[in-house]
């Protein structure tokens, strides 16, 4: 606190002031800046409320005085915004005195704001003043202020137009070197000061190609961004803007272009004085141990029998439970082990093709604690080691979110739980199978870029793409749809020794009209664990954004990590890899994770669980609007996965959002849990599960079930899905809870009305409406009736008649009837 404002000015007296509410007429929000202390605002009698004021233009924000009324805050910020949509705090407190308050703030913005959260009476917040002191800001044009500070300091951007324009040309301080992005917007450059700084001006020394919108932005983390200046009025060649924030990040954020080309910067020059680093703590450090849930044995390695099975107790029936295991075996062979696979473990091999790692033996998923029943045998993953059968066939039983990727069987393999009971499963990509392919009580099963000695049958859908030894393409009769190749993959980042026993990560490249497997020798990039941030359980979400802009990628070692913020991932190219489905819980309704629209971000192998506020979506690709391509460079989502309930309460509006274009989704289960903890249709509420608005997204392998809305929402163009597995949501009380104008029940994958171009392979959809089987689902899938649109092999089941199907795709197939279980289909659609 202080006791005068010095010579600071009063900015606020008279400005536009809002407010979240009001109490009634006679309290509006413009009567706490009239300058008269006898009128005041007050607020509804509810937490929180916020009033705000709109100075003008940017200012320098340097006091604010609070003169309360009996009803007074005790919890509150004072927060300052840019436009009045994204805020940063300037003030917090939680022992709010009432009374008359003078507040030392040190921010800028042109907006001002107190958000209260607490109240002190049973009443609203009510304000007799809210005075705002400091002093106007300036819209550049003066001579740089302060020392240069980003001259040489890492840079990076959101996009550069060759390897002759990169980002540190704009900072090497050589006026014949420029940096260069994409055409399209938005696009950034920014500079890492290296430690905290307190910014005064910058300069942009703009080649022809520049920026008439755009935003002088400052940032701690590199993840949450403060304007510190914005035009829409930009004029191109050298324009020194002064500047008044701090930050250790600085960029310029281009939203709209002068020209058809890209933004160009011949220099980027930020000046100020130099802070510190926030501590002395320094930069974060790469690399590290693993955590003590990660097994890693080699041959030698005594009693792994006894320790794979101790892991297996602990997590064969442990189906919501914390705990998290990832198994590496180094490479070597592994004779007389039969590694039972339970709930939230990973086993992988630790060489760099599947042959290094041999196990003479057996890595089985069985059902025996679900009495032979293998339709919840979700959680759990094998990958990059191979198989020589003890008794010649290995059992893999699961349901979703159980991938079987990059493995040699030597031998056959078995998809059906012993007995032959229910199965719901499942995914294999890149692997060998020497033997048959049993999938016997699988209803289905989607196999991608990989080779198979024999397959022998199938209930409802059999999809294969890029499968050398495939059946041949007959549904309905046999149940198999089969793509010669995969249009577009890319296999799933990995973790290997390498030649100097180190571990690292190898990121496949990308592959166009595969089939087969990718190995041995996959074509792609080593990169040392010394270039991931290694995050263990407890560490915070802003800890994981400064590591993420400090240009590290991301590993999360096994277990369970809440996040107050949004994990932001902005950097092209960035890896998020997770060991033994690691979790991500988000807190108080925040996104878990949001993506920029850059090129080649990699998120593969964790999992998403919804937390109890509701989230409006879980994971974002993109933010809304993006336009970049990424044709050369796609973003990957490989073995994400998504749960809103189960575990516990949890809420989203989306599972997934994905806006950027480019985008391939290759094995995902996006789930609103039907059974466990937090379960009903109030109860873990959850609209959608994949929204899709970029063009050219790609789904390979897409299980997403029970929202309660539409479970896919595509409205994007071009875009592809081989193979689809859902069940409706089982829960709507009756048939009026899931009416959708004059349709009856959203349907399970609906492509919106302005799309022309789609096409989809192999997508069923189930229902069993446990609260009420009388209801009826017009269609399953629902598109616009155009000759762009295209779908083949569709089937819609009814579970023993818990529900009705009406049509399969708008008003075309059979309806479901009678108790039966016996699929409507379609094959070819329009």
């Amino acid at each position: 606190m202080r006791s005068a404002h010095a010579a600071d000015t009063l900015l606020s007296q008279g400005k536009t002031a809002t407010a979240s509410s009001t109490e009634n007429a006679g309290t509006p929000a413009s009567a706490a800046v009239d300058g008269n202390t006898g009128t005041r605002w007050s607020s509804a009698a509810s937490d929180p409320q916020w009033l705000q004021v709109d100075l003008g233009s940017t200012s320098t924000i340097s006091s604010v005085t609070l003169n309360w009324e009996t009803a007074y805050a005790t919890a509150f910020k004072i927060q300052t915004s840019a436009d009045g949509t994204t805020w940063t705090d300037a003030y917090s407190t939680t022992t709010g005195t009432g009374g008359t308050q003078t507040l030392a703030v040190n921010g800028s913005g042109r907006y001002v704001r107190m958000y209260g959260t607490t109240r002190a009476t049973q009443y609203g917040y009510s304000l007799w003043e809210f005075q705002v002191y400091g002093t106007t800001g300036s819209d550049g044009g003066t001579p740089p202020q302060g020392s240069l500070l980003s001259q040489g300091k890492t840079a990076t951007a959101s996009s550069t137009e060759n390897a002759g324009t990169p980002a540190s040309a704009a900072v090497d301080g050589n006026t014949g070197t420029r940096w260069s992005s994409a055409a399209s917007d938005p696009q950034w450059l920014q500079v890492d000061l290296g430690s905290t700084s307190t910014i005064s001006s910058v300069t942009l020394n703009w080649e022809t190609a520049y920026a008439t919108a755009f935003k002088i932005q400052t940032s701690a983390d590199g993840t949450t961004w403060t304007d510190a200046y914005s035009t829409t009025t930009g004029t191109g060649g050298t324009q020194t803007l002064a500047v008044n924030g701090s930050g250790r990040y600085v960029r310029m954020y281009g939203t709209t272009r002068a020209t058809q080309y890209g933004y160009s910067l011949w220099e980027f020059q930020v000046y100020g004085t130099t802070g510190n680093n926030g501590g002395g703590t320094g930069p974060i450090q790469g690399g590290g141990d693993l955590g003590p849930n990660v097994k890693v044995f080699d041959p030698s390695t005594p009693n792994i029998q006894a320790q794979l099975d101790q892991m297996f107790s602990q997590q064969e029936s442990n189906q919501f439970g914390d705990a998290r295991y990832q198994v590496f075996f180094k490479p070597g062979t592994y004779n007389g082990l039969n590694d039972q696979v339970g709930f939230y473990t990973s086993v992988s091999g630790l060489g760099k093709n599947p042959d290094d790692v041999q196990i003479n033996g057996d890595i089985t998923v069985d059902a025996g604690w679900f009495n032979g029943n293998a339709t919840q045998n979700f959680w759990r993953s094998v990958e990059n080691l191979a198989i020589t059968p003890s008794n010649g066939t290995d059992r893999w039983a699961v349901a979703q979110a159980a991938p079987f990727r990059r493995i040699h069987v030597k031998g056959g393999l078995n998809l059906a739980p012993n007995g032959y009971g229910w199965a719901s499963g499942g995914y294999i990509a890149d692997s060998k199978i020497d033997g048959t392919v049993g999938p016997y009580s699988q209803q289905q099963w989607y196999t991608r870029d990989s080779s198979v000695g024999g397959w022998t049958n199938g209930v409802w859908n059999m999809v294969f793409s890029g499968v050398q030894g495939a059946p041949a393409q007959g549904f309905p009769n046999p149940v198999y749809t089969t793509l010669s190749t995969t249009p577009e993959s890319r296999e799933k980042p990995y973790m290997y020794l390498d030649d100097s026993g180190n571990y690292a990560v190898f990121v496949p490249n990308l592959r166009t009209n595969a089939s087969g497997v990718s190995w041995p020798n996959t074509p792609g990039t080593s990169i040392p664990l010394s270039q991931f941030y290694v995050a263990k359980p407890g560490v915070s979400a802003a800890t994981i954004n400064a590591a993420l802009a400090q240009g590290l990628n991301l590993l999360f070692t096994p277990g369970i990590y809440h996040v107050d913020q949004p994990i932001n991932v902005t950097r092209a190219n960035t890896v998020v890899l997770g060991l033994g489905y690691a979790t991500v819980v988000p807190d108080n309704g925040v996104d878990a994770m949001k993506v920029a629209d850059v090129d080649g971000v990699r998120l593969a192998g964790f999992l998403i669980d919804a937390g109890a506020g509701k989230s409006p979506q879980l994971l974002q690709v993109g933010a809304p609007g993006s336009s970049a391509s990424h044709s050369g460079n796609p973003t990957t989502i490989q073995d994400v996965f998504a749960r809103i309930g189960g575990a516990g309460p949890g809420q989203a509006s989306t599972a997934f959002e994905i806006n950027s274009n480019d985008v391939i989704i290759d094995h995902t289960w996006l789930w609103r849990a039907d059974h466990g903890a937090g379960v009903g249709w109030t109860t873990n509420p959850a609209d959608e599960g994949l929204k899709v608005n970029g063009n050219n997204v790609l789904a390979t392998g897409l299980f997403v079930e029970h929202f309660e809305k539409y479970d896919v929402e595509w409205a994007g163009q071009n875009g592809r899905t081989i193979f689809f597995q859902n069940e409706i949501a089982y829960d709507p009380p009756n048939q009026a809870a899931i009416q959708n104008g004059s349709i009856r029940g959203f349907a399970a994958y609906k492509v919106d009305d302005n799309v022309t171009t789609h096409e989809g392979w192999g997508l069923g959809s189930y229902c069993n409406f446990t609260a009420d089987p009388s209801i009826v689902q017009d269609h399953g899938f629902e598109s616009p009736a155009t000759p762009g649109v295209k779908f083949h092999d569709l089937l819609v089941v009814s579970l023993g008649g818990m529900g009705q199907y009406a049509h399969v795709i708008n008003n075309t197939g059979s309806p479901t009837s009678g108790t039966s279980t016996v699929p409507s289909t379609v094959t070819s659609y329009p």
